[in-house]
């Protein structure tokens, strides 16, 4: 870990921190909410290892990277704008892109922008999202789970933010670290948010208390409002989305998941994946694994595992 180098740079309007290590064929790695960076810090050594540039930033509103206060500055298009911008300053013309949660949106919708600075894309957790003409993506969970799935309780500015106050940061980052199983998060208002950062008594095993602290500590300094920002932004980048509907990824995909991750149970997403839905948008996929007893945070669950999976793709371009 020491000798992962840390930088910042100008991009698209922002400062944004990168960590890196290696050298070789770029690998460019993008977090999830809440996470950072330093939620690749396995593949990073492991794929340096292996003869490759490991690039992992903080996205706009992480970490040390900038975090601007409006909702509306948080688009795909914007986060897009972002790595574009990073990829130029770098002097890349091509990475192979690797990504988790949030940061799996932000990849499929850089496949769809600028395919032409991507190599490969292996992705996890979350399967690609075609635009629905007349169905916002919030609509859609709306319609689907009900006003109370979490990821409508996050559009409220300031409601999630009460209530991730309510508790100590690293207890936030335990308790949802620690969610896996078969459903998704509903949380009914007669019960609150506070309910969903009740952290366990034990850490996953997984995560280590040095791995907390350094989670919360950043979170401590930079609160959560950057990362709630992007679910706030869903439907304006649906809006923006409209002349790509229809559009599919052209790029050659991997596409990796935990059977216990709950975005796996979310209806209708099992049918997508495995029915024929996913190989039409994304004509390019070669191949999907599902992983057994392996919940959402894959990339530090099962660390090595993920790590393979990635470098048994990559080294085939």
């Amino acid at each position: 870990m020491d000798k992962i180098v840390h930088t910042k740079l100008s991009v698209n309007g922002i400062n944004m921190h990168v960590a890196e290590i290696g050298e070789g064929p770029a690998v460019l790695l993008l977090h999830g909410f809440p996470e950072l960076w330093y939620s690749w810090r396995h593949q990073m050594l492991y794929l340096s290892s292996k003869g490759y540039r490991t690039i992992a930033p903080d996205l706009r509103g992480y970490g040390d990277t900038d975090a601007p206060p409006s909702a509306s500055s948080y688009t795909g298009f914007h986060i897009v704008g972002d790595l574009v911008a990073l990829l130029d300053a770098l002097a890349l013309e091509q990475v192979f892109l690797v990504a988790h949660d949030w940061g799996a949106l932000i990849a499929w919708w850089f496949c769809l922008f600028r395919p032409d600075r991507i190599k490969a894309l292996v992705n996890t957790s979350v399967q690609f999202p075609p635009r629905h003409p007349s169905i916002s993506f919030i609509q859609g969970y709306r319609s689907l789970l009900g006003d109370d799935f979490y990821m409508c309780r996050f559009q409220e500015p300031g409601e999630a933010e009460e209530a991730i106050a309510s508790a100590e940061t690293s207890h936030v980052m335990k308790s949802l670290f620690s969610f896996r199983g078969g459903k998704p998060i509903v949380v009914p208002k007669d019960v609150g948010l506070k309910a969903l950062f009740q952290a366990p008594s034990t850490l996953p095993s997984w995560l280590t208390e040095e791995d907390l602290n350094y989670y919360a500590t950043k979170f401590e300094n930079t609160g959560f409002t950057g990362g709630l920002n992007y679910y706030r932004a869903f439907d304006l980048t649906w809006e923006l989305l409209a002349p790509w509907t229809g559009s599919r990824i052209q790029v050659p995909v991997k596409f990796i998941i935990g059977d216990q991750d709950i975005t796996y149970h979310v209806p209708g997403v099992k049918d997508y994946i495995h029915n024929g839905g996913f190989k039409k948008d994304v004509p390019s996929l070669e191949e999907v694994v599902v992983l057994e007893g392996v919940a959402h945070f894959l990339n530090q669950e099962k660390a090595e595992e993920i790590s393979e999976h990635i470098y048994d793709f990559i080294k085939k371009f």
